[in-house]
């Protein structure tokens, strides 16, 4: 959530760049302003009355031990009538800041200088591309017939047992499933990563802290009984963890990574881009998030779009990095670079992780806060990262590595698979 003040102190600046992620709302951002005006006014109004209300009952006292009793009950009426005068102040102030916040939560995340202007996934800027991709017989089956044809997947039976986008993994299929969330863990703790274990279920203080609600309700599966929602994304729960901290700087950074399986509805969904695992109601991911110190956390989003990088480069996927462009960018991020790899039997990029810095945008819904060297309160940043989310990851491999005599295993898997080809 952006500051009222750094959004009246920056006005035009902030509606140029909110113009570039294509929110071009001009009466939301001047009713911001308008609402934190009337807010410092009916703050400073109530502190006055709030003043002469207790100057006037210290001043009862005195008039009394002095003998002046029809003084003192003038003084009574004043201090009651100050009563009232604040009770209305303080029901406007309530209001007021109430519909700041409304109107405050509406408007996204500031983008980086460095985001490119455009309205789509096509204007996004590809920063890094292998320079070959792997070329298939024409034979080549896509990873749905894949996994049929080696009984690794079955669509049909998780659309029995639940609905569409929602696969069984059977042998081979769930024990590579497995080998590439163990894999995805041990490197991520190598790399400093606490592992946690979070609840696949938060309420909706913690989805409004990652800035889930109230922009994406219709994504979420929502469990209306309790008012809970199945997490999108690991990065929910994790980055929660630290809603309403105040951290030390010498706790920076503090990396954490998880394992989750992922819900989200999808809603609108259809045609081919849905077939296989190329779209899922449910799925599997490794999630990982920094909370870092504001003059660090462009540093750090370098460092971890590399650590992204080497996974891929471990599977010896075919892979492209891209910069996300104003339209394409999430609500809440400032920066993200997406990571996609070649599908070799469908001819095209899936996107397998993106990671984001989200500057202080969670931070000021989180509270997520910490002491600078000279002792004053900040917000901190907050960071993460698909590492890496697995059913496109899956695809790839299966589709990539068909052969004659199976589907071969890429050799940094084959010690968490214990084999090295699919026949």
């Amino acid at each position: 959530m952006l500051l009222a003040s750094e959004i009246k102190q920056h006005l035009e600046s902030t509606l140029e760049k909110l113009a570039i992620k294509g929110f071009k709302d001009r009466a939301i951002v001047e009713k911001v302003v308008e609402l934190d005006d009337r807010r410092k006014s009916q703050k400073h109004s109530l502190d006055e009355v709030l003043a002469q209300q207790n100057k006037a009952s210290k001043e009862i006292g005195d008039l009394f031990r002095q003998g002046k009793q029809e003084e003192a009950n003038a003084k009574k009426e004043q201090v009651s009538r100050l009563k009232d005068e604040g009770k209305d102040l303080e029901d406007q102030l309530r209001q007021t800041e109430a519909d700041l916040f409304d109107h405050l939560v509406r408007i996204p995340n500031l983008p980086h200088e460095s985001v490119p202007a455009g309205q789509s996934s096509e204007d996004n800027e590809i920063v890094f591309q292998v320079d070959q991709v792997p070329v298939l017989d024409r034979d080549a089956k896509p990873h749905w017939e894949l996994a049929s044809q080696h009984d690794l997947i079955d669509f049909e039976l998780g659309n029995k047992i639940t609905g569409s986008g929602f696969p069984v993994y059977k042998g081979k299929g769930a024990k590579l499933q497995r080998a590439l969330i163990n894999f995805f863990l041990d490197h991520a703790i190598k790399e400093g990563y606490q592992e946690v274990i979070p609840p696949l279920m938060v309420n909706e203080d913690t989805g409004f802290g990652t800035g889930q609600l109230p922009d994406k309700e219709g994504m979420m599966y929502h469990v209306g009984s309790d008012n809970f929602y199945l997490i999108p994304t690991a990065e929910v729960p994790v980055t929660n963890i630290f809603r309403d901290e105040i951290l030390k700087e010498s706790d920076f950074p503090i990396l954490q990574t998880a394992y989750t399986p992922c819900f989200r509805r999808e809603a609108g969904s259809y045609g081919k881009d849905v077939r296989g695992l190329n779209r899922l109601h449910q799925f599997d991911k490794v999630e990982i998030v920094q909370i870092q110190h504001p003059d660090r956390s462009y540093e750090t989003l370098d460092q971890m779009v590399k650590y992204v990088e080497s996974l891929v480069k471990k599977l010896e996927l075919p892979y492209r990095i891209v910069r996300l462009c104003g339209g394409d960018i999430s609500f809440a991020s400032a920066l993200t670079f997406d990571f996609e790899v070649w599908s070799a039997a469908q001819e095209k990029w899936l996107e397998v992780s993106s990671v984001s810095n989200f500057e202080s945008f969670q931070s000021s819904r989180l509270k997520l806060r910490f002491k600078d060297e000279h002792k004053k309160t900040r917000l901190a940043h907050t960071l993460n990262g698909s590492a890496l989310a697995l059913p496109r990851i899956l695809a790839a491999l299966l589709e990539n590595n068909q052969t004659p005599q199976g589907i071969k295993i890429p050799e940094a898997l084959v010690e968490y698979t214990g084999f090295s080809i699919i026949s």
